[in-house]
């Protein structure tokens, strides 16, 4: 049914996001403190920076990236079973090629890395960032899983 495979969707989707944000972490850009954000009744106990530095150590990087490439290929045979398994229900709901183009996306992930290392260069600089590159795919893939999810959800 659409609402089981719309459930699953979701939980990809908050998995995908983090993995996104954990790869573009990579620059170390300030961004603001959202640690009490959507709890009206939170309050610090310590005074804090209103701007929080989020960098991933360059110790990590290769394993977020790998971590990312690792969880993409797998998430592309889940979604190439989910067309088959659910292929009614996303023909019934037009919804085939939408999947078809999230497959391409994390298809995109497993390109050869044509570097003995993975590269933390600056967002526009002369090194590549091969995390940013990763961050990109996945972004477009799960942009395109919450276009999925709001297409089976209508009825």
């Amino acid at each position: 049914r659409a609402d089981n495979l719309t459930r699953w969707l979701t939980d990809v989707e908050t998995r995908l996001g983090s993995l996104s944000q954990r790869l573009s972490a990579s620059v170390g850009k300030p961004r603001i403190n959202t640690d009490l954000a959507g709890d009206a009744e939170a309050s610090q106990s310590t005074e804090a920076n209103t701007l929080v530095e989020v960098k991933t150590p360059w110790t990590q990087i290769d394993d977020v990236f790998y971590e990312a490439r690792g969880s993409s290929w797998a998430l592309i045979h889940l979604m190439k079973a989910i067309e088959i398994d659910f292929a009614d229900v996303l023909e019934k709901k037009n919804a085939t090629i939408s999947l078809r183009q999230i497959i391409r996306e994390l298809e995109a992930t497993q390109d050869t890395v044509w570097s003995p290392f993975i590269l933390n260069g600056s967002g526009f600089g002369i090194l590549a960032n091969h995390s940013l590159v990763m961050a990109n795919y996945i972004s477009r893939a799960n942009a395109a899983i919450i276009d999925l999810r709001r297409l089976l959800e209508k009825g």
